[in-house]
């Protein structure tokens, strides 16, 4: 086991030059990072439906901190005075603090083909061929986002149209000259997988499925945006995308890499488009049902869990790997399975009655495995040499989870050996770290 922030885990170099520092200091910044709002953040990671308002918070309370620090940024010199400000009054007498200004968020208003008609479009791909396009009909308040990992960027969206310019501690504003952020609601992951692997024998009547091209939807967002007078003022660095799956906005992410992106792991992104600098880590949707029982491990008689593809790409070569060594273990159960009902049915059992649970890399360094995982009460095994995970400055993963380097868990014998050695009362302290979070 290692420990986290420390080798193997490579640093990514930071696409940020940072300035040097002025001959004299400047006024301290009057800034404040709401961290009980992140802890709060933390506690919603493993929900169901992961808390809008609460991921939406530390998202844009972190790029918002990063924006006011940068030297470049217009509200830097208003952050400037206001801390100059401050800081003369302070020898004034004590009085009630101001409750802090909230963070101020313009919500684009998108061509619907952006939003919603993403989601009509995903609908009719799948409509078997001659029906009614029903999705066509339906007014947006009667979509339904599908069932999906990545299903963050609906649940912001849905949020942030929800909220006022009187809201705290986030607000949505009418006058995008009062806005700190611009956020982009694209829905990007979903649109990734509008037309189906296994499309119908024949295109629906309406003929929207075969229509529908993600890259020209990436082109013709971008030319929207370069259209648009608050994204020319500072080239989108102030602007907000969220692509959480890792294909997401790949024709246009050079043109959009000085903008806030949270994403949900760096595993397929350049140094030079994405940095922990400015971004920041989401987490998945977990897909399986979560365990309704308390901490124990006397109906968990399985040691270890896994069900994902076996074969994987770059670093998820090290599946096949303990497939090889851990498949004839007889208290392990490690089985290869693809996306589907009866898959997400049989990982649901085999989480709810295991006491670890495998979390190998897979064509990325994360997967929504994970919170399968935290929300089954089953202790996340993680070997990802290079995994970076949500909300990190708030959450010391080494309470709910086990980190094993992949040159160690490669070797025979020695994952299975390590886990048995962990008693029962440790596993009882994992599960109760992991259930405060839920």
């Amino acid at each position: 086991m290692w420990e986290r922030g420390r080798p193997p885990r490579k640093p990514r170099p930071s696409p940020i030059i940072v300035p040097p520092p002025p001959p004299s200091p400047p006024p301290r910044l009057n800034l404040l990072v709401p961290r009980s709002l992140l802890a709060l953040a933390a506690r919603a990671m493993p929900s169901r439906r992961p808390s809008p308002v609460l991921l939406l918070l530390l998202a844009l309370a972190l790029a918002l901190l990063f924006l006011l620090l940068s030297p470049s940024s217009p509200s830097a010199s208003r952050s400037l005075a206001s801390g100059s400000a401050s800081a003369s009054s302070s020898s004034s007498p004590a009085s009630p603090a101001a409750p802090p200004a909230p963070v101020k968020i313009y919500l684009y208003d998108l061509p619907p083909k952006f939003t919603y008609g993403v989601v009509r479009s995903y609908m009719a791909a799948r409509a078997p061929s001659g029906s009614a396009d029903a999705a066509a009909v339906l007014p947006d308040e009667q979509l339904r986002y599908p069932g999906h990992q990545h299903s963050a960027e609906w649940w912001l969206f849905k949020d942030l149209l929800r909220r006022g310019p009187r809201d705290r501690p986030v607000a949505r504003v009418e006058d995008p000259h009062n806005a700190d952020l611009f956020y982009v609601p694209f829905f990007s992951s979903l649109s990734l997988v509008v037309n189906p692997i296994r499309p119908p024998a024949a295109a629906n009547a309406s003929g929207a499925a075969a229509a529908y091209s993600d890259e020209a939807m990436q082109e013709e967002l971008l030319e929207w945006l370069e259209g648009q007078p608050y994204w020319q003022r500072h080239r989108g660095r102030n602007h907000v995308f969220i692509c959480q799956d890792p294909n997401a906005l790949y024709k246009v992410i050079d043109r959009i890499s000085n903008a806030v992106l949270l994403v949900s792991d760096f595993g397929r992104l350049r140094s030079d488009q994405a940095s922990l600098v400015k971004d920041v880590i989401m987490p998945y949707s977990h897909r399986i049902n979560s365990f309704k029982g308390d901490v124990g491990v006397d109906d968990r008689p399985s040691l270890l869990f896994f069900m994902g593809n076996r074969y994987r790409k770059e670093g998820g070569k090290v599946r096949d790997a303990l497939f090889q060594i851990l498949e004839n273990e007889a208290d392990v159960t490690i089985k290869h399975g693809a996306q589907s009902r009866e898959s997400r049915r049989a990982a649901t059992r085999g989480m709810h009655s295991s006491k670890f649970c495998l979390h190998p890399a897979g064509d990325t360094p994360s997967a929504c495995r994970l919170f399968d995982a935290l929300v089954s009460l089953c202790v996340p095994v993680i070997v990802s040499d290079y995994i970076e995970l949500p909300f990190e400055d708030v959450i010391d993963y080494n309470n709910i989870a086990i980190f094993v380097e992949t040159s160690k868990a490669v070797q025979p014998g020695y994952l299975t050996s390590m886990l048995r050695r962990v008693s029962s009362e440790r596993i009882l302290e994992y599960q109760t770290e992991i259930k405060k979070l839920s």
